[in-house]
């Protein structure tokens, strides 16, 4: 039997429309929290730890846009578990994206005050995020993804958040992968019809 994970994206959770829609649509879906009670705390390598112990039996994993991030990591470094991947507007080039959209001045402020307020859409507060979160992301910010596991990636024409040319470089390199391109921005809320769907037909067959 082959286990489905789904990994939500940056300050969001299991609890989002988006992940619960899709827990409706497939049975048994775990759907980790990968906030872990401590959002200030956050790094791709603690989502790693967190994930890695559930790779118990092959498994394929769906993951929205940081999540989706992690979920290619994992996947290069899990292939012998990890069978597909989907990937919802994934968050390659993460650092790149993020030092366009704050600029160098407000990442230097942050490493100096070590913390930074991040509105996190779950809780609907702003929580303090350490500086190691953007510290680590760097260490991955390079990371060559070699393995051949089937990858179907769903993104947005209108993401601004993540833009769409993200996924396509990616997918130019790596012919294993399938590139959908929707009408729809990076929440990819107005289509999780056509999200479940595709995600059934290519992990299921139906």
């Amino acid at each position: 039997m082959t286990r489905t994970l789904y990994l939500h994206g940056f300050a969001s959770s299991p609890q989002s429309r988006k992940a619960q829609y899709f827990a409706e649509h497939i049975p048994d879906l775990v759907i980790p929290d990968l906030n872990q009670d401590d959002f200030g705390g956050l790094t791709i390598s603690r989502q790693l730890a967190q994930l890695k112990p559930l790779l118990t039996e092959p498994s394929y994993i769906i993951g929205s846009s940081l999540g989706g991030l992690t979920a290619a990591i994992l996947a290069e470094q899990c292939p012998e578990l990890v069978k597909k991947i989907v990937l919802l507007a994934p968050a390659f080039q993460f650092t790149t994206n993020w030092r366009r959209r704050l600029g160098e001045t407000t990442i230097a402020e942050w490493q100096k005050k070590i913390y930074r307020p991040v509105f996190h859409y779950s809780y609907q507060r702003e929580i303090p995020l350490h500086y190691n979160f953007f510290q680590d992301a760097e260490t991955y910010a390079n990371y060559s993804f070699k393995n051949t596991i089937s990858t179907l990636i769903l993104h947005g024409i209108h993401d601004e958040t993540v833009p769409i040319q993200v996924s396509e470089d990616y997918c130019k390199e790596r012919p294993w992968t399938t590139l959908i391109s929707l009408d729809s921005d990076h929440s990819l809320g107005n289509c999780l019809d056509t999200l479940v769907q595709e995600t059934k037909q290519f992990l299921f067959g139906g």
